[in-house]
């Protein structure tokens, strides 16, 4: 596991539209979102989005995780949220996952963060016994999204 570096976008971009169709949702432009990421990742000496590649030997990348600070009032404090992870098929369960998760922990560490929040369909159940495995716990929410003209 390791940071992102802007020669990786491509396969990052490539890994989020795969990691789309995998959701069941409408597909990025890879390379219209390899932009977007790297001013996210790499447009400012604080970037607020971070992102940890899985690499093997050869150097292909096959897994992602993304992240970056938000906030709860509820609980009055920040968090960080993981906004995907996911592994290109064959390379789910060698253990891949539970590095992508332990870079993610570190980066909470490493801010001063509390927890690790994130969002999975129900219909994964893959995922679901994944993180139950790391002992994480579930709240049942509905995501809503609304445009902004």
């Amino acid at each position: 596991m390791r940071r992102a570096r802007p020669l990786d976008l491509p396969h990052v971009a490539r890994l989020a539209a795969e990691h789309a169709a995998y959701e069941k949702v409408t597909t990025p432009l890879p390379a219209d979102l390899s932009q977007r990421l790297e001013t996210l990742l790499f447009g400012s000496a604080a970037p607020r989005l971070r992102c940890f590649v899985a690499e093997l030997a050869d150097g292909e990348i096959i897994g992602y995780a993304s992240c970056a600070p938000e906030l709860s009032t509820w609980d009055g404090a920040e968090y960080l949220h993981m906004d995907c992870l996911f592994l290109r098929n064959g390379h789910r369960g060698l253990g891949i996952g539970p590095m992508l998760m332990e870079a993610v922990q570190g980066e909470a560490r490493a801010l001063g963060l509390g927890q690790v929040q994130w969002q999975t369909p129900p219909w994964n159940e893959d995922a679901i016994r994944f993180y139950d495995r790391l002992g994480a716990r579930a709240k049942e929410k509905r995501r809503y999204f609304l445009p902004v003209d």
